[in-house]
């Protein structure tokens, strides 16, 4: 008797330690992985013009990297817009250097399209050039 309760303690312990590791995964670093797509804004409203839905499955949640002229810097909000179409922000503070008509290559997570304001959302971005 002792026995089952004993292993059925240490099963419920198991499920409970898998069920909490699962729900609190540790946050993905953006800065640290491996970029899965290299593209440029024109390409972007390109495949988002085709086909939306088939592009935001395809990028989606995924660590992009653009080279574009930097259109507006929000310092307050840690954010930088690409060529009036991309609104990139940052964990941390900005970069120094960072001025509007510069041109800079970004890596971060890509979020989706906001038809609304017509703009790609990155964020976790990091400047790489």
């Amino acid at each position: 008797m002792n026995k089952k309760l004993g292993y059925s303690i240490l099963i419920l312990l198991v499920i409970v330690f898998a069920i909490y590791r699962y729900t609190y995964q540790e946050h993905r670093n953006i800065n640290s992985e491996k970029v899965s797509y290299t593209i440029t804004i024109p390409e972007l409203e390109k495949e988002f013009a085709a086909n939306d839905s088939m592009a935001f499955a395809k990028y989606q949640d995924k660590t992009i990297e653009l080279t574009a002229k930097i259109t507006a810097v929000d310092f307050e909000n840690k954010a930088i817009i690409l060529e009036n179409k991309v609104f990139a922000t940052f964990n941390d503070s900005l970069p120094k250097g960072i001025i509007s008509g510069k041109t800079a290559t970004i890596k971060g997570r890509f979020l989706g399209y906001d038809e609304l304001l017509e703009e790609f959302k990155i964020d976790q971005s990091s400047i790489i050039r």
